[in-house]
């Protein structure tokens, strides 16, 4: 006989066009946490609809752990002591996720080329990778990316079309120095780019100190304008003047 200190009832809405993924989460969470799950479907709207004027709630899945209604997904969550994030609290965790992708790919891209994985190659694929993925990112949502672009950026508030232009400058210089081609172009693409970007955040953030969301990862982010919005740019310009300085060596420019 199951122990009824761990015996959950969850009603959650599963539909033939439908299946909730919050009520999934709930299921989930519930077995992992040792308890026998009576799961009790919502196969329409309208049977949805009246258990929920019932109990009283806004919203599926419920769930009741003896004759307790612990609540939606979120309150089971809280129930089992996990962490709720806030999601409008500022994190750098898109920036960070980006930058370990794109160096895992550049040790992955030197391996197979070179057979290891540490090579100044690798550094500089990781910078090109990088800047590449950043304007994919910025270039899901153009217009609300060079909304958000316009609070800080120098250039951007002088001249509008800037914001639009800038991802797409962001990436294919990121392409040609991923290919070391067109040196001629890329380099002074990512020098300008990255210089004024530089710029732009040191005054925003350090001199005028202002608080305000960056647009390095896109628009739908919360990542605080700051040190990593300075450190894209400024890798930007260090691989400019790297290439550059490769290429003028070998003759390219």
């Amino acid at each position: 006989m199951a122990d009824q200190s761990k015996v959950a009832t969850l009603y959650r809405m599963v539909m033939a066009t439908h299946t909730c993924p919050y009520g999934l989460k709930a299921l989930h969470l519930l077995k992992s946490n040792g308890f026998t799950v009576e799961d009790h479907w919502l196969k329409t709207r309208e049977e949805t609809e009246a258990f929920k004027a019932q109990y009283g709630v806004k919203t599926t899945p419920q769930t009741f752990i003896g004759d307790e209604r612990v609540g939606g997904y979120d309150d089971l969550r809280r129930y089992f002591g996990q962490r709720i994030p806030d999601p409008k609290t500022p994190t750098y965790t898109p920036v960070i996720a980006v930058f370990a992708l794109m160096a895992l790919l550049a040790l992955s891209v030197s391996y197979a080329v070179f057979g290891t994985p540490f090579t100044g190659q690798a550094a500089k694929w990781f910078i090109a990778f990088s800047m590449v993925a950043l304007s994919m990112l910025k270039l899901q949502n153009v217009e609300s990316f060079s909304t958000m672009f316009l609070n800080y950026d120098l250039l951007a508030k002088r001249w509008v079309p800037y914001g639009y232009i800038y991802p797409f400058a962001e990436g294919g210089a990121g392409l040609l120095m991923a290919a070391e081609a067109l040196s001629w172009l890329s380099v002074p693409v990512a020098l300008l780019i990255g210089s004024i970007g530089a710029v732009s955040v040191f005054k925003a953030v350090y001199l005028d100190r202002r608080e305000l969301k960056c647009a390095c990862v896109g628009s739908n982010n919360h990542v605080p304008l700051g040190f990593v919005s300075l450190t894209e740019n400024m890798m930007m310009v260090t691989m400019a003047l790297w290439t550059g300085f490769t290429a003028l060596n070998s003759g390219e420019m």
